[in-house]
């Protein structure tokens, strides 16, 4: 728990500072907090929902996001090797981190601590960060948590291919897809990120985000097509969720100019990320 309270306190801080001053009506803290409690749940079951109302584009992205995982699937016993032939390579404390910060307990720690410090303090941008936080984080939660016992993919810890799936298999050997801590860390990531404008900042509070889901690589608990599947369902749950309470706040991120897109690129013998500024 002590090493929680350094990054809780940075995030409280960085998150408050330059705050515009408060224009709501003000409400008791039990009002507030009973009304962000029925919020996260509808926004949730707002998120399960939306692919009932996508169009061609949201399709196309998805077809995207499918044939991208698809690739990455064909290469995933090489990739695995690679990883894990390089784990001894990187440093110790950048492989625990991403243990510890895709742990659910760890990870509910810091969201409910960012959520009842905007609650207590009536911090409006800080609260509705925290209920986006824990929002992303028990919709994505619960998503894998169903994927994988649906899947039953077998980790390469376990010794199978990449090509083995026993459905509804309640080992943890057979958990694979999709990567619970890559989704847990990389959802907060991309919640933090909106808070900011300089698209630096975000790069790089996306790649801390990514450490987690990579460290799973590493140690073998997961395929690196389990990881980049998770990031892409992280995305899309963050999106869903952050648009829905657009409506239930006045506090928003989505009326600022986009300033970064990102784009899946596929070679012959290569594949990646790129980020137009």
């Amino acid at each position: 728990m002590k090493s929680i309270l350094p990054l809780l306190l940075t995030l409280v801080m960085t998150i408050s500072w330059g705050q515009d001053p408060i224009i709501k009506a003000p409400k008791t803290t039990w009002q507030m907090f009973t009304y962000d409690a029925g919020t996260m749940f509808t926004s949730i079951g707002y998120a399960y929902t939306r692919p009932l109302y996508w169009k061609g584009p949201q399709w196309q992205t998805m077809g995207a996001v499918a044939g991208g995982t698809g690739f990455l699937y064909l290469f995933d016993d090489q990739t695995s090797k690679f990883f894990r032939d390089g784990r001894d390579h990187v440093p110790s404390f950048i492989r625990h981190y991403g243990e510890f910060i895709g742990n659910p307990e760890n990870n509910y720690s810091v969201t409910a601590g960012v959520y009842f410090t905007g609650l207590f303090t009536k911090n409006e941008k800080l609260r509705r960060t925290g209920v986006l936080l824990i929002s992303s984080a028990s919709a994505t939660g619960l998503l894998q948590q169903i994927m994988k016992s649906l899947a039953g993919r077998a980790r390469p810890i376990s010794g199978q291919s990449k090509d083995t799936f026993d459905p509804f298999n309640a080992s943890r050997n057979y958990h694979s897809f999709p990567s619970g801590h890559a989704m847990m860390a990389f959802t907060n990531a991309y919640v933090i990120g909106k808070q900011f404008k300089n698209p630096w900042v975000k790069a790089g509070i996306y790649t801390v985000g990514l450490v987690p889901g990579i460290s799973r690589v590493w140690d073998g608990q997961h395929w690196l097509s389990d990881v980049a599947f998770s990031v892409a369902m992280s995305v899309f749950t963050v999106e869903a969720i952050d648009r829905y309470l657009d409506t239930k706040y006045a506090e928003k991120y989505n009326d600022q100019t986009k300033l970064v897109s990102w784009n899946l690129t596929f070679a012959p013998g290569q594949i990646g990320v790129i980020a137009r500024f």
